[in-house]
C-alpha cells in the first residue's frame, strides 16, 4: 500500500490547512491511519489517528483545534486543521497500519508516506 499526502503550504498564524492522504495498491486491509509530525530539530510525534469504524484520537497539542477523517470509499485520509500556530510548522506524514493475512498468520504492517511541508508564520 503506498500513501501520498497532499495539501500542505504556508499559512499565517490563525489560518487553516486541510491535508489529504490517498492509499492505493494492494498488500491488505488498512486498518488505524494516523498523522505524524516531524518539526526542525525535533523527533517524529504522533499527532492523530482514526480507526476504521470512525473513532479518532488526538496529540493534546491539536486536540480541539484539529479535525482527523477518513473516507474508505475513497482510501483517503484527512487532516482539518484549524488554528494554526508557529509550532505546528513541520512535514506531515501520513501512516497507515495494514492487515496483511496469509495461511500462516495475521500481520500488522506499517506504511508511511513521503510527507508534506506546512509552514506557519507569525
Amino acid at each position: 500500500v503506498q500513501l501520498v499526502e497532499s495539501g500542505g503550504g504556508l499559512v499565517q498564524a490563525g489560518g487553516s490547512l486541510r491535508l489529504s492522504c490517498l492509499a492505493s495498491g494492494r498488500g491488505g486491509s488498512i486498518k488505524t491511519m494516523n498523522w505524524y509530525r516531524q518539526g526542525p530539530g525535533k523527533q517524529r510525534e504522533f499527532v492523530a489517528g482514526v480507526s476504521t469504524d470512525g473513532s479518532s484520537n488526538y496529540a493534546d497539542s491539536v486536540k480541539g483545534r484539529w479535525t482527523i477523517s477518513r473516507d474508505n470509499a475513497k482510501n483517503t485520509l484527512y487532516l482539518q486543521m484549524d488554528s494554526l500556530k508557529p509550532e505546528d510548522t513541520a512535514v506531515y506524514y501520513c501512516n497507515a497500519v495494514i492487515e496483511v493475512v496469509t495461511i500462516e498468520r495475521v500481520t500488522n504492517v506499517e506504511s508511511w508516506g513521503q510527507g508534506t511541508q506546512v509552514t506557519v508564520s507569525s
